[in-house]
């Protein structure tokens, strides 16, 4: 939804074992690689109480003993070997975590980056680990809205209180501050989850969703926006299920979608979990694709 530059395109790494991901970051940021992006789990329950919700029948996408690394221990990692590449997520599980801790962590990325990270934030799903995490899954998405206030506060760097209904305190300060404004995502395919990213955030992410859904939700979002009196630049990372060359992301981009994420691997080598069969495939995207979009 922003002006005419060009889609850029955001390396998934969901599932990617972590010895490969200090290898891979390197190549994406001297590929035409906008960004590289990290999903979320702290623990794997062997047996979830709640079911999936993006599979038909409630199972998760993954097999047990996935990596999962921190984020911001991964992001803060990559960000010292890499130049202009961008960080991300897909999602970062917010409401799961003390806020003051999440908000020393994205600051401190955000000083060891150089300002090269965008976090998104989503919900979550998985009332197992918000038992484990001690906090409580029936407010997560209004405890979501104030966590946001209550960051954005602590990134001025300044002495700021505050007092919402789940969160207050008195004078306190944080830093390091970042030394420009963090820009904040929100995901879900939910219609909470879209009104409160079009009210409050810079931008949307989608799930693994067809084409025809992404650019329906994109047309809610503006009508939200809208009526929030909300008329600026606003960034759109959709992940299609049916878009996978040139045209079906130029498609994507007319509509509205400033960041396509994607894992190019399974394109060229299908499941491999080679290393060598990763790099070659983030190198041979950007020539098939991202050198085409830009």
């Amino acid at each position: 939804m922003q002006g005419e530059q060009a889609v850029k395109f955001v390396l998934s790494t969901s599932f990617t074992k972590v010895a490969h991901l200090t290898e891979l970051a390197p190549v994406a940021d001297t590929h035409g690689w906008h960004a590289m992006s990290f999903s979320d789990h702290v623990v794997n329950p062997e047996q979830i109480n709640t079911p999936y919700p993006y599979t038909e029948d409630g199972s998760r996408r993954w097999q047990a003993f996935t990596d999962w690394p921190d984020p911001w221990v991964m992001i803060g990692a990559l960000a010292a070997i890499t130049k202009n590449l961008r960080f991300t997520n897909n999602v970062f599980v917010l409401p799961m975590r003390n806020p003051y801790l999440v908000a020393k962590a994205i600051s401190t990325a955000a000083i060891i980056s150089n300002n090269r990270i965008t976090p998104a934030f989503g919900v979550g799903w998985s009332r197992d680990e918000f038992e484990l995490m001690q906090q409580d899954f029936t407010t997560r998405g209004k405890r979501t809205s104030e966590i946001i206030e209550v960051m954005r506060l602590l990134w001025s760097g300044e002495m700021v209180s505050y007092e919402g209904k789940y969160y207050q305190f008195e004078p306190l300060e944080m830093n390091p501050a970042p030394t420009a404004p963090i820009p904040i995502w929100i995901g879900g395919i939910s219609e909470p989850a879209m009104q409160r990213a079009a009210k409050i955030a810079d931008g949307w992410v989608s799930d693994l969703q067809p084409s025809s859904e992404i650019i329906e939700s994109i047309e809610k979002i503006r009508v939200w926006r809208r009526e929030y009196g909300l008329n600026g630049e606003f960034d759109v990372m959709a992940t299609p299920s049916d878009a996978w060359n040139v045209e079906g992301y130029k498609r994507l981009e007319d509509a509205g979608v400033t960041h396509i994420m994607t894992m190019p691997w399974p394109f060229y080598h299908g499941a491999s979990e080679s290393l060598e069969h990763k790099i070659d495939s983030i190198k041979r995207f950007s020539d098939d694709v991202i050198s085409q979009c830009g």
